[in-house]
């Protein structure tokens, strides 16, 4: 296996987040230029933070390039892809450390006075995941929050999608990191040359992030707010800049705005192509959104019901009663947060009864479409395993009949059905064994299976806020930091969907020639 060359891939990835956090350093500057002292610690901790690494990014790129191999194999990108998540995320935290360590006065209750508790911050923002150690959002400095929804449009693609965009060096090997990187079983509707494709990804998304910053900006945000919300919506991530997230606001037009972006984020991003390129036919006829768009309205439409005329407690702690526009409101924003894994929350669906609940916790569970920014089991698989249950129910009946399984025109060979299956068992496993390790580590703590299995189920979706005391209006600061770093692991485990990571543990992984 060619490790250098691995090396100093990393280190250019490194080198690249740097950049982007001097970007954000330089706001910050002129922030504490005009007078905003709290600037002052976090610029110096930013700047920092892009110094370190640079100095690691640059020492790996110079020792990796003496290899005089440029060559990508499979298991060199699956390790690329991997170890890119957790050491970005690790010089991603830096700033927010290093703002714990600068502070005057800061001490163990100080909440990045944790290197695992940073490292939660910056892993839960490039994966999207939207999790917070973060019990008072509104104290940390703008420039800390902005590089916190900075990590969520980073992540949101990916930092290694962005790498194939921007990068020429890989050439075709480019190809196995995007297919390794991009999550899903499937990414169609876009050119075939790998670089071409993530540059028109990112393409897209840039434009849908201008488009929707200047329509936060005209339905009353400021510009701070709309970019960081913004970075945060598309990359279906949840920071938000404020301790009741979207709810501070209570602003319908705010919100409705937020929820198109965020069904828009859950889409795959593909068929955005198509409709640039005309082929609109293909686009509206996408089985897979077809079924997203519809389990968000049946979702909508049950939660909706459950409302009206209830009296419901907001994010922000007052209370309302609604009537059907108001249970239309809340119960639309709740469902396309949840369900395309943002995180966003405008109400304490904490309060709710069990089926809401378990009707959020199922969209969570299923998430967006493969090829979006959102995370999940995905709809596409979804959709295969409803046919092949279909398909084996007949066959209890019919054993002579051989039905060929589809997902609109495509033909889901057996390979593709074995893999869709063994990846929801492998799925389960997870989520169940980690919920039974995290069950056991806060014990004393009493956190309950429930609020267990929410947690671990919110860091594997990426979506964020689970129930309980890791709900819309609670944090994971309060969970003990073994639990937090298991979590961590959760969280790229979802991102990357299991295999890339599990593969790593496998000694013939190494051994392969």
């Amino acid at each position: 296996m060619n490790i250098r060359y691995v090396i100093r891939e990393l280190g250019l990835v490194m080198i690249v987040l740097c950049l982007c956090m001097v970007a954000v350093m330089g706001w910050s500057a002129w922030e504490w230029a005009g007078g905003n002292s709290e600037e002052k610690v976090a610029t110096l901790s930013m700047l920092m933070g892009a110094a370190l690494g640079a100095v690691l990014g640059l020492f790996c790129w110079l020792f990796g390039s003496r290899s005089g191999k440029d060559y990508l194999g499979q298991r060199e990108a699956l390790l690329l892809v991997t170890t890119s998540w957790f050491l970005a995320a690790a010089v991603a935290c830096l700033p927010y450390y290093l703002w714990a360590w600068l502070e005057e006065g800061a001490g163990a209750s100080h909440p990045f006075a944790s290197f695992i508790s940073s490292y939660f911050e910056s892993m839960s923002g490039l994966t999207t995941t939207g999790a917070t150690i973060l019990s008072d959002v509104d104290m940390i400095p703008k420039s800390l929050l902005l590089w916190r929804a900075t990590t969520h449009w980073l992540g949101g693609l990916g930092i290694v999608v962005l790498f194939v965009a921007i990068l020429p060096t890989l050439g075709v090997s480019g190809k196995r990191l995007f297919q390794a990187e991009v999550p899903g079983p499937q990414q169609d509707g876009v050119r075939p040359r790998i670089r071409e494709t993530a540059r028109i990804l990112w393409l897209i998304y840039l434009g849908l992030t201008i488009v929707q910053v200047l329509m936060l900006k005209v339905a009353g945000m400021n510009w701070f707010d709309s970019i960081c919300h913004t970075f945060a919506t598309l990359a279906t991530g949840g920071f938000g800049t404020h301790n009741a997230s979207v709810g501070y606001y209570d602003n319908w037009k705010i919100e409705m705005i937020i929820f198109v972006f965020m069904v828009i984020a859950g889409i795959n991003f593909g068929l955005y192509y198509n409709l640039v390129r005309g082929r609109w036919r293909m686009a509206v006829r996408d089985p897979q959104m077809i079924v997203y768009l519809c389990m968000l309205g049946v979702s909508i439409a049950v939660i909706a019901g459950y409302l009206y005329g209830h009296t419901i407690t907001l994010t922000t702690g007052q209370e309302r009663e609604v009537g059907v526009l108001g249970a239309l409101r809340y119960s639309s924003f709740q469902v396309g947060s949840i369900h395309s894994d943002c995180g966003f929350a405008t109400a304490d669906y904490n309060q709710w009864s069990y089926l809401p609940k378990t009707i959020l916790m199922l969209g969570m569970f299923f998430g967006g479409c493969a090829g979006s920014t959102s995370g999940g089991l995905k709809i596409s698989r979804l959709i295969v395993l409803f046919k092949l249950i279909a398909a084996d129910i007949e066959r209890a009946f019919r054993p002579s009949v051989v039905r060929t399984v589809r997902v609109g025109d495509d033909v889901v060979d057996q390979a593709e059905r074995q893999s869709v299956l063994m990846y929801t068992v492998l799925t389960i496993l997870v989520l169940g064994i980690a919920t039974i390790v995290v069950r056991v580590i806060e014990d004393k703590a009493g956190l309950s299976l429930t609020e267990s299995g929410s947690a671990v189920l919110a860091c594997f979706t990426n979506c964020g806020p689970g129930l309980g005391i890791v709900g819309p209006t609670g944090h994971f600061g309060v969970l003990h930091l073994f639990t937090q770093a298991l979590l961590c692991i959760v969280m790229v485990l979802g991102r990357l969907e299991v295999y890339a990571v599990l593969v790593l543990l496998r000694p013939a992984f190494w051994l392969a020639d």
